[in-house]
């Protein structure tokens, strides 16, 4: 078999010609779009993913079949259609016209291949494999894994991270630079693969005590681990330290990963730590992570909405009571809701806060929930009303972290089998 010449494809407003509106029309143009290409579309139908694209202006679509100008000007021909007459008039007319043409129906007859690719970053994976499309995913996939969880030598170089970022100048030169990252709810499967990436590439990593701690074991030895749950002081210092290290580490240019349970904007003062970032010149970004106000219910078989049941949903904090005048929280009105309330870190205040919402008319008949260490191995559900949820929650043993649910999604799966 001839050997193949790999070439990486610089496409930012250069035309690209797609034949073809199905299923593999709808994987090829994300990837072109997202390269820059201006892409042209011809096909008398459209999956409804591409309609959204056309619809938003992000390709141009061209409603018939295809004609042999539809190559002119065009850098790269992707035929997406399973018909071989068709196809081969489409690499017919490339072919005339000396562009390079990717056929889905036959790769012999194509003169360019689309390989098997990952991206990490600035980092992209593509494999070809000498045409066997199986091979090729089998052999990106352990790369990607390599990329993932740091394995891969020379790998552990950050891209500069988009997303909020503090007035330092972003050049080649500029310090070291902090990323909050999301870790989810406790599953550590459930962080995001940006995160993933992004810690495996950290020089410090500083993490709180409901990170979950498989995903410390995965760090590289020589990372320095911060563990944010020990630093002394009351909260508010302890908050000050914390700034204090990301930002000093940073300045001395170290890649500082601040890894938090579930999502750094949800009750996890990830705004305060960008705050003091920017304040001391030190570019910062957010990787959102999974937020255990929705993925720990989820878990255990509560929606937080449901058709027909809740079409809203709230979440708060309980960790001041209702009843302290430092509360943010406007507990009467959430007590006049028909919708789902959802309780962070609020199983010390829990008989206040069950006492609050039905004496601002919640019934006591509303089913409620309390879920610990949801999305883990040690995850246990106790399920009541809102009459009697403090009662049951206290004899059940249930101990922090734990999630309270309110509202009649509680019962809206009761008929679904869970695992």
């Amino acid at each position: 078999m001839t050997e193949l010449y790999p070439l990486a494809l610089r496409l930012t407003g250069r035309k690209v010609l797609v034949v073809g509106g199905g299923a593999v029309a709808t994987r090829r143009v994300p990837a072109l779009i997202s390269a820059g290409a201006r892409v042209l579309l011809v096909s008398p139908h459209l999956t409804p993913a591409l309609q959204s694209l056309v619809d938003a202006g992000r390709i141009t679509w061209l409603a018939r079949r295809f004609q042999p100008e539809d190559v002119d000007g065009a850098w790269l021909v992707q035929v997406a259609v399973d018909d071989n007459l068709a196809a081969a008039a489409v690499s017919a007319a490339a072919l005339e016209r000396r562009v390079f043409c990717v056929r889905a129906d036959d790769r012999e007859a194509a003169t360019a291949w689309t390989p098997a690719v990952s991206r990490h970053g600035q980092v992209t994976v593509a494999v070809t494999a000498g045409g066997d499309p199986h091979r090729a995913q089998v052999v990106r996939d352990a790369i990607r894994d390599g990329l993932a969880d740091g394995t891969l030598p020379g790998c552990h170089v950050p891209e500069t991270p988009a997303g909020f970022r503090g007035p330092g100048p972003e050049t080649a030169a500029a310090p070291g630079r902090v990323v909050l990252v999301g870790a989810g709810p406790g599953d550590p499967e459930l962080i995001t693969v940006k995160g993933r990436r992004l810690l495996a590439a950290a020089d410090v990593v500083v993490a709180d005590r409901l990170v979950p701690g498989l995903l410390l074991d995965e760090l590289r030895p020589e990372v320095e681990l911060v563990d944010a749950s020990k630093i002394p002081y009351g909260p508010a210092k302890a908050q000050e330290e914390i700034n204090r290290i990301i930002v000093d580490r940073a300045r001395a240019g170290s890649f500082v990963v601040r890894l938090k349970g579930g999502d750094p904007y949800v009750f996890g003062r990830g705004g305060e730590e960008a705050i003091a970032c920017a304040e001391a010149g030190v570019p910062v970004t957010v990787v959102p992570g999974v937020t255990s106000s929705i993925a720990v219910p989820a878990v255990a078989g509560i929606p937080v909405t449901h058709r027909g049941v809740a079409h809203e949903f709230t979440v708060v904090s309980g960790h001041v009571a209702p009843d302290d005048p430092s509360s943010l929280v406007d507990w009467p009105s959430l007590g006049g809701m028909r919708g789902t309330v959802v309780i962070l870190m609020g199983l010390k205040n829990l008989p206040k806060i069950a006492a609050t919402l039905l004496a601002n008319g919640r019934s006591a008949d509303t089913p409620a929930a309390v879920v610990q260490e949801g999305t883990t191995g040690d995850q246990r559900v106790v399920k009541a009303t809102l009459g009697d949820v403090t009662e049951k929650t206290a004899a059940a043993g249930i101990r922090p972290p734990a999630i309270v649910v309110v509202g009649d999604v509680v019962e809206a799966l009761n008929s679904v089998p869970l695992p």
